[in-house]
């Protein structure tokens, strides 16, 4: 350890923001959130002046999700084969460059297709970036597991904070400024925070894999996950509460336009903040427990979470509905050890495959919750969607808590956060001079 904080004491966000090279990543990932969601707003608002279609502005929108699953899925391995920091620098430089091909179009040509394969590329490209950043923090916080919990929650909480300004901001901007100049922060955003991360000084970057086939790396991050009974189960658990994270946000703006009739974008918009401010708070109170009682807390927070949106089903007024997403969003904070606990039992070799792999799953998913939520909302209601959503999702809950291996996932974790707690437990020594064994090293037991 090298701060003088007891070892099981909660950090503060204090010592992650002093911690050398973590403000630099922060700012960067700030920087390109903004850059991702300035982006969306502009192109939009083009694609909108352009046709007057809703249906083509909307699939601005939509083309994010495909390459995004793709990106992280097939480029994740990248991370393996180069050093993280030198993947998010060229990353976001690359998506610079997208950009400005994105304002070229728009002043030489009225491409629509064109506008929308530039969006694909720079989500496309935006994979790896992901996967690297979060690498670079197991690396940043590599002497205090602790703390690196600590830091990946401030990142996700400044993560759904960013995604809001990004849209509020975006808005302004091009409304104040106009579309060129809107694209041309959007080059700033990406170029800044590719010099930031060129500032980064890490102690040290794991070994890089010479494997040379992108299909047997996938296949060998799936081995990684179906191997490990706790990875297996922490990634089933976060699927299966996708449906109920998604239902209000896919029929939030149908929900609050049956329920008004009148000013359905005023209290569609504050129904689809709900859940995200409620995340905000979870992550605040979570935030201040130790790792080993967040995680303890992972299967109660989610079997919890569905429960506030059945309240939904009855069609309350919309500041009590209001109120039921919040608290369902604020109980989204399992989220957070599950993680952290996923990102630190995977072996350092194979982290690059497997997060980009489960994150590309994971979105995924998602988007095929969000077609769930909307299908079920056409053939019965908003407001049946939301508590159908949220029976269906408690139910596959309660059935995976049965199986939950929680001495099992107990185990592992104290075990991770015993390496850096107990370094000379990994180190050889003779047996008197060691203290008692800690549990398995998963890391380096996985071959990492």
């Amino acid at each position: 350890m090298v701060s003088g904080r007891d070892s099981h004491a909660v950090p503060s966000y204090g010592e992650v923001l002093r911690t050398p090279a973590y403000l630099q990543v922060f700012l960067a990932a700030t920087f390109s959130t903004w850059g991702d969601y300035i982006a969306r707003v502009a192109t939009a608002a083009i694609v909108f002046s352009w046709t007057g279609s809703a249906v083509a502005t909307a699939a601005t929108f939509a083309v994010s999700l495909i390459p995004t699953i793709l990106g992280r899925g097939l480029l994740g391995p990248l991370c393996d084969r180069f050093p993280a920091k030198a993947t998010m620098v060229v990353t976001h430089l690359v998506r610079a460059c997208i950009v400005g091909l994105l304002i070229l179009t728009v002043t030489t040509t009225r491409s629509v297709p064109l506008v929308l394969v530039l969006v694909f590329l720079l989500e496309f490209v935006g994979g790896p970036a992901i996967t690297a950043s979060q690498m670079i923090l197991t690396e940043v916080f590599a002497h205090d597991r602790r703390l690196y919990a600590k830091g990946l929650g401030l990142g996700i909480l400044a993560g759904q904070v960013n995604q809001a300004i990004g849209l509020a901001v975006g808005g302004v901007i091009v409304s104040s400024l106009g579309h060129l100049p809107t694209l041309a922060l959007d080059v700033a955003a990406f170029v800044i925070g590719a010099l930031l991360l060129m500032t980064v000084r890490l102690r040290s970057e794991p070994p890089v894999s010479t494997s040379t086939n992108f299909f047997s790396d996938l296949a060998g991050g799936w081995r990684q996950i179906r191997g490990d009974r706790v990875l297996t189960r922490l990634l089933l658990l976060s699927l299966t509460a996708t449906l109920a994270i998604s239902a209000p946000e896919a029929v939030a703006l149908p929900y609050a336009d049956a329920a008004t009739h009148s000013d359905s974008s005023r209290w569609g918009g504050l129904l689809m903040a709900a859940p995200i401010l409620g995340t905000v708070l979870g992550l605040v109170l979570i935030g201040r427990l130790s790792a080993e009682r967040q995680s303890a807390n992972i299967m109660r927070l989610a079997l919890l979470m569905p429960l506030p949106l059945l309240v939904t089903i009855f069609q309350p007024p919309l500041w009590i509905v209001w109120l039921a997403w919040f608290a369902c969003g604020a109980l989204q904070a399992f989220m957070l050890p599950l993680q952290a606990a996923f990102t630190l039992l995977v072996p350092t070799a194979l982290r690059g495959r497997v997060f980009g792999l489960a994150g590309a799953v994971s979105v995924g998913v998602s988007g095929v919750s969000f077609l769930v939520a909307g299908w079920i909302s056409e053939r019965t209601s908003p407001a049946a969607s939301v508590g159908i959503c949220a029976v269906i999702t408690l139910g596959i809950l309660i059935l995976v808590a049965a199986r939950w291996p929680k001495d099992e996932v107990a185990g592992s974790i104290e075990a991770t956060f015993a390496e850096t707690e107990h370094p000379e437990a990994s180190e050889p020594a003779a047996p008197a001079a060691e203290p008692a064994a800690p549990p398995v090293d998963r890391e380096h037991t996985s071959g990492g």
